[in-house]
């Protein structure tokens, strides 16, 4: 089964490139076959929320929700079920400073 983990930070967070970095993780989970790809994201500063209301585009700067953690990168994993989606999320670095949201992909 096909998992989105979503990887969510909050910016402001002072890490260590050792504590933040994910290469082991990347590398144990790809050698298992698990990590399908993956991808760090440019921080929020960077974001555009697009919305269409009452027929206008509107635009603005920086993400939708006003949150104290942003998607700050992302991981599609394939996993024999939940509980294995559950143990690699756990794996991951920013699992220690932030949160790992895992959600199945809708297949048909």
């Amino acid at each position: 089964m096909r998992y989105m983990m979503l990887v969510c930070v909050d910016e402001s967070v002072e890490v260590s490139e050792a504590e933040g970095l994910p290469t082991a993780w990347v590398e144990e989970m790809e050698a298992r076959g698990v990590r399908q790809f993956g991808s760090r994201l440019r921080p929020v500063s960077d974001a555009t929320t697009v919305q269409v209301r009452g027929g206008e585009v509107v635009l603005s700067d920086g993400p939708f929700a006003e949150t104290k953690e942003q998607v700050g990168g992302f991981d599609m994993i394939d996993c024999r079920d939940l509980d294995e989606a559950i143990e690699v999320a756990s794996k991951h670095p920013a699992a220690r400073f932030g949160t790992i949201e895992v959600r199945p992909l809708w297949e048909e």
